[in-house]
């Protein structure tokens, strides 16, 4: 296997989380840590780790930057994050991934050849979030005004490429977030089950 270029690791940890009563999602904990550790942990060789989202508690060395305006999206978060990213390439990731492990990201950046490459969930959903880019293909494909558009609308114009990772039966996929409570409790049955 080829060796994997250098990257850096975008974490989208704002929003209101307005379907969890408001709490900061990325600090709820699922298996005995904060879904933003288990993001972070996966991530954990990246040359830079940005942290997109209010204050909040982040391992040394990680970059906290605020998306304008707070709570504005994943485009005004990419927005923010990307200034801080020096390497060609990068994961965009979402902070509620508590299933995420480092070696669906390294088989994300060796898969890389067009201008990114994601994660498609078992319902063939592409995720957005849960990708790795070529850094400079996100920064051109911003666009110029701070006005709100979808993530999906700004990635559509680049070439990106498409991979269904195996999962092996019984384990929890690493696309699960945690959007609902309802999403949260299940997260955290599977694992307590996996870990019990």
């Amino acid at each position: 296997m080829d060796q994997p270029p250098p990257y850096a690791a975008v974490v989208l940890a704002g929003g209101r989380a307005a379907r969890l009563g408001g709490q900061a999602k990325p600090q709820l904990e699922v298996g005995g840590r904060t879904m933003l550790a288990a993001v972070l942990g996966a991530v954990a060789d990246a040359e830079r780790r940005i942290v997109v989202g209010p204050p909040q508690p982040v391992p040394d060395g990680v970059v906290v930057v605020r998306e304008q305006p707070p709570g504005g999206g994943p485009v005004a978060a990419l927005r923010a994050g990307l200034p801080a990213v020096a390497s060609d390439v990068v994961a965009l990731l979402a902070g509620d991934l508590p299933f995420l492990h480092p070696a669906l990201i390294t088989q994300l950046r060796t898969t890389l050849v067009a201008d990114g490459v994601l994660v498609v969930d078992d319902g063939g959903r592409d995720q957005y979030l849960l990708g790795v880019w070529r850094t400079a293909a996100l920064r051109a494909a911003l666009p110029g005004d701070g006005g709100p558009t979808s993530l999906r609308r700004v990635l559509a114009p680049l070439t990106v490429d498409r991979l269904r990772p195996a999962v092996t039966p019984g384990a929890p996929p690493p696309w699960l977030d945690c959007d609902t409570p309802a999403d949260l409790a299940r997260a955290r049955e599977v694992a307590a089950h996996r870990d019990g």
